[in-house]
């Protein structure tokens, strides 16, 4: 260890407490990421307890001239919250930064800290009979801060929007080591640029978010939940629109699951299998939210269907006849990801395009895999309302997951995300950049829009400290 680098620890040291700055024993848990794929080396993992903490941290960075990685539950899948394996980074965990600062019921916001487990702001939110909308299969470890800075999706978004349109105002500190307090919580401010808009999906880049402003809704009266079965996706994107039509903005959710996707479900985890469905090419999970009451619901709900079937869009349906089997429902599209893990590595695409598009872009790119990698299967789920595909492509049968992976990621990527390009989409539609899609952005990103953001971070991080190498 240098000297410089003792002396940084030191003062981190009588900043935080010993007890607080980790650079001994396993820091596998900050250091590896989710999917096990980006393996870093901290310099120390730092586990500030307030602003005040974080803001004292990067001015001692600043002054060292030593990068910042900030890291909140490590839930991400593009690598952008972990170390690089340069032994020279500060990890910075907000884990310590969980507190709910105030619930007002009266202007339907919550202002949690950055490191608050989203399941525990839900659950702050549910206590006054409050929404919070925000919804994801990892919100019992992800937090609120890395929700905002990739602006996380998840089920809801038809409805209710990205975690952008659901916060209302950040606490940040720069790169120099200064507080800006926007925690105004007002639907309403046109005084100057949009500073948390900034902020919000920048990856942990230009600042590091601190707490937050959450916008809450009152609580549904009733929420019912049904899987249809369809032959075609050209036929759950008719579902969906006649589910719009008849039922506005009660229809919260609408996601399409594959036949790939479900059996992958089936295989690693029989208990959240659906027996009692009879297998299809694809499966629809869609859900309504009602303020009046359960029966008013239950009507529109059931005569859509029927409706549907009339017309031959589903072939079977199942509406949930309780909230446990409602859960059933769901835990059959949460459990797809980690069925997907259970079975190995695969190539991911976290992918949006405009709605109409989606079925003549899965017929393409189906087409392409299949040439580039004859017998590959394709585990396609995703937020069909809101054009947000999980288009992930595994290993054929018999083929170790590891060296498909590395053998194909590039050329896969290739031929997906020029489809996607050719729809007018997008190569990332709630995961984010990181390091995993770093250079993908730059063949798929205007260079207009590219010099825009080289400006942006030069001039917040002028001397480049936070998280180095991620995003741009």
């Amino acid at each position: 260890m240098t000297a410089q680098a003792a002396a940084l620890l030191a003062a981190l040291r009588q900043c935080l407490g010993a007890e607080q700055v980790l650079c001994d024993g396993d820091l596998s848990a900050y250091e590896i990421d989710r999917r096990r794929r980006y393996h870093g080396r901290a310099l120390a993992v730092l586990r500030p307890g307030s602003t005040d903490e974080v803001a004292q941290v990067l001015r001692l960075a600043a002054a060292h001239g030593v990068a910042v990685v900030t890291q909140g539950g490590n839930t991400g899948l593009v690598g952008g919250s972990v170390p690089d394996a340069s032994g020279a980074q500060l990890l910075l965990s907000l884990q310590r930064l969980n507190r709910v600062r105030r619930l007002d019921a009266a202007n339907l916001t919550l202002t949690v800290e950055a490191g608050c487990i989203l399941q525990a702001a839900q659950e702050a939110a549910a206590s006054a009979d409050l929404l919070l909308p925000l919804s994801l299969a990892a919100e019992g470890s992800c937090t609120v801060g890395g929700n905002l800075a990739t602006n996380a999706g998840g089920v809801q978004v038809l409805r209710y929007g990205n975690a952008r349109e659901l916060c209302l105002g950040l606490e940040v500190v720069t790169p120099h080591g200064e507080i800006w307090d926007g925690l105004r919580g007002l639907r309403k401010d046109n005084t100057g640029y949009d500073l948390r808009d900034l902020y919000i999906g920048s990856e942990g880049t230009l600042g590091v978010i601190t707490a937050a402003v959450l916008r809450l809704y009152p609580q549904p009266r009733a929420v019912l939940t049904a899987l249809a079965t369809c032959a075609t996706l050209e036929d759950c994107l008719n579902l969906l629109q006649r589910a719009q039509a008849r039922s506005g903005a009660t229809l919260t959710a609408f996601e399409v699951m594959n036949a790939q996707s479900l059996a992958l479900v089936q295989q690693h985890f029989a208990a959240a299998a659906l027996p009692s469905m009879p297998a299809a090419p694809w499966t629809v999970l869609l859900e309504v939210s009602d303020a009046r009451n359960e029966q008013h619901a239950a009507t529109l709900l059931e005569s859509l269907l029927a409706d549907a079937v009339a017309a031959g869009l589903i072939d079977d349906a199942l509406v949930a006849q309780s909230l446990t089997q409602s859960r059933t429902f769901w835990r059959l599209r949460e459990t797809i990801p980690l069925a997907q893990a259970a079975d190995g590595l695969n190539i991911k695409h976290d992918i949006a395009l405009p709605v109409s598009r989606i079925p003549a872009f899965v017929v393409q790119a189906d087409a392409a895999v299949q040439a580039q990698c004859p017998g590959a299967r394709s585990v396609n789920f995703g937020h069909l309302g809101d054009g947000n595909l999980h288009y992930n492509v595994m290993a054929p049968a018999g083929v170790a997951p590891a060296e498909f992976l590395v053998a194909n990621e590039d050329a896969v990527n290739r031929r997906v995300y020029d489809l996607v390009n050719a729809h007018g989409g997008s190569i990332s539609a709630e995961h984010g950049i990181g390091v995993l899609k770093r250079d993908e952005l730059l063949r798929h990103q205007s260079p207009v829009a590219l010099a825009l953001m080289q400006r942006i971070k030069a001039a917040l991080d002028p001397q480049g400290l936070m998280n180095p190498q991620r995003l741009l």
